[in-house]
């Protein structure tokens, strides 16, 4: 069985390619993923300069990921935004 990771990242995804352009790909997911209660003040910086960042929420919304920082946008952030679209 094969280790899922914060990010999949397998070549073979096209859905997935553009993670490895991603300024997400040259950090540790501890900025994308903090212990509760911590800031996500450094991830959203990285994802403000990232291109990929509008493909990086519109994949966390087609998805539901329901943790960590996706396309500078935090949990209750994405919970807002799709809440907001119905």
């Amino acid at each position: 069985m094969p280790i899922k990771t914060a990010f999949p990242t397998d070549p073979a995804d096209s859905e997935l390619s553009w993670q490895d352009s991603a300024l997400c790909a040259q950090t540790g997911p501890e900025f994308f993923f903090p212990e509760p209660g911590s800031s996500t003040r450094e991830a959203k910086r990285l994802c403000g300069a990232c291109d990929m960042r509008s493909v990086c929420l519109e994949y966390a919304l087609t998805h539901d990921e329901r943790f960590g920082v996706w396309g500078g946008l935090s949990e209750k952030e994405r919970y807002e935004l799709r809440r907001a679209s119905r």
